[in-house]
């Protein structure tokens, strides 16, 4: 093992430096390099894998077959950052961060080199990994979780050498949802092993329901309200079925999608602060809390719930971007903050698209909030117009107020991006009285005269209306 030391450049020049190269890193490492060019700036990012700036959400739809090459999830290479005068190191591991020193160890992953890399502003952006449960044999060839384009290139891999046709997916959230839809696309036999009593968890279990019938309609096996106990293998090592306390489901190939956790190991070590859900804690600048020179943004923080006033955890690349954009607007020398998020999210199994935004019921009991809830069923167009499609629309108001706190929906084409309207109703702090008067577009092909949102605004009124002393 070799040990060097590099640090800052003296004078007016700064070091940023970056752990981390996907959306949250490299979007902070870009603004700032637009803010500020090399002569006052100097940018050092490590990334522990072969790839940067790509799309994770894009991986079940490039193994499933739908996006035909893994490069097009690609959205700018290392050369292209580094054309950028950003110091890209690849295939390179930072394992620990010196706070008290300013200054990483970083470790290269080819040759074992390690040395240690001064900083005047840091950006930790290490993302998320996969929860994999501690059971036996879930280490086996044959087993994986999927959150990188290393993870789906694995994967990939073992579906292409791999003779049997038989995958259990562990996990209906959505990377179990959309994992389970490729592999039917790639013409295996799926079985979905989830712990919950109906897929999604992030809806509630009436809308999960809709979900669950789908994916039966596709021909996937849905096992609810069980708990995988072991990974089985054979005499070659490789996984053979999956376990739970009362059956076994063979398996020639399995995927974890039981959701992830913030990969907050480096921060941890560090002493840095963690929410409840492991996640850094930062300030709406995305500065991490109670340190001037250091930020975090993607994965790996807790974001603001604007709708119940709590830290929550949240993994998706738009706030990613985001975040990326926020920290490199701030470190190069602008300003700019990240006040929440609502919860929006939106996904889809073969034709059946779904859509949430803000709270739960459960959300809303937690956070001590009275709330009436109603549910309608709608199209997508007017019902006269060839193709309309059924969704159902869920909605919470709060009692007496009427203030909108989520909606879910669950339907045909058309159905997950309304979802952007209560979205921005919710963002606004809008009552479901408010909302009908909405002025959203209408003719016969988009919606009917009455647009499903605000036919369950109305009747999210009426219960709000009947509920009032």
């Amino acid at each position: 093992m070799s040990m060097s030391r590099t640090s800052s450049t003296s004078g007016a020049r700064e070091r940023l430096v970056v752990i981390g190269g996907d959306a949250a890193g490299m979007s902070a490492a870009s603004q700032a390099r637009r803010l500020r060019g090399p002569d006052e700036l100097e940018i050092v990012a490590f990334e522990r894998g072969h790839f940067t700036s790509y799309s994770a959400c894009g991986i079940p739809y490039w193994v499933g077959g739908d996006v035909p090459e893994r490069d097009r999830l690609i959205a700018r290479t290392p050369e292209e950052h580094r054309e950028r005068a950003i110091d890209l190191r690849m295939r390179t591991e930072v394992t620990e961060i010196d706070v008290a020193r300013a200054r990483v160890r970083s470790r290269d992953l080819g040759s074992g080199a390690e040395e240690w890399t001064s900083y005047d502003k840091l950006v930790i952006a290490t993302g998320a990994r996969p929860i994999r449960p501690d059971l036996p044999g879930i280490d086996a060839p044959g087993v994986h979780g999927v959150q990188t384009l290393d993870d789906g290139q694995a994967l990939l891999d073992t579906l292409t050498t791999t003779e049997g046709r038989r995958a259990v997916v562990v996990g209906a959230g959505y990377i179990g949802v959309e994992m389970a839809e490729a592999l039917i696309n790639r013409g295996y036999e799926v079985t979905v092993v989830n712990r919950g009593k109906e897929p999604m968890s992030t809806l509630d279990p009436d809308m999960g329901r809709l979900v669950h019938t789908a994916m039966e309609g596709l021909g996937i096996t849905m096992v609810d309200d069980a708990e995988v106990t072991k990974v089985l293998t054979g005499q070659d090592g490789r996984v053979r079925a999956v376990a739970t306390e009362d059956a076994e489901y063979p398996a020639d190939v399995v995927v974890l999608g039981i959701g992830v956790r913030p990969e907050t190991t480096l921060a941890k070590g560090a002493g840095l602060p963690l929410g409840d859900h492991g996640g850094l804690l930062t300030d709406l600048a995305m500065r991490v809390r109670g340190h001037e020179n250091i930020w975090a943004g993607g994965d790996c923080v807790e974001v603001l719930d604007l709708i119940s006033g709590r830290e929550r955890h949240i993994a998706l690349g738009t706030h990613a971007n985001k975040h990326g954009q926020v920290i490199g607007s701030n470190v190069g020398g602008g300003y700019a903050t990240f006040p929440g998020v609502v919860g929006t999210a939106v996904s889809k199994v073969c034709d059946l698209e779904i859509a949430r935004t803000g709270l739960r019921e459960k959300d809303a009991h937690r956070a001590g909030l009275r709330f009436e809830a109603v549910t309608i069923e709608s199209t997508s167009r007017a019902g006269y117009y060839p193709d309309a499609d059924l969704m159902t629309v869920k909605m919470l108001a709060e009692h007496r107020t009427g203030r909108l706190l989520g909606v879910q929906i669950v339907g045909g084409e058309g159905a997950a991006k309304r979802v952007d309207i209560a979205a921005v109703a919710l963002t606004a702090g809008m009552t479901v009285e408010r909302m009908t008067s909405l002025d959203l577009g209408y003719a016969p092909p988009f919606s009917p005269v009455w647009d499903p949102i605000l036919v369950a605004a109305r009747k999210a009124v009426a219960a709000v209306r009947r509920s009032a002393p």
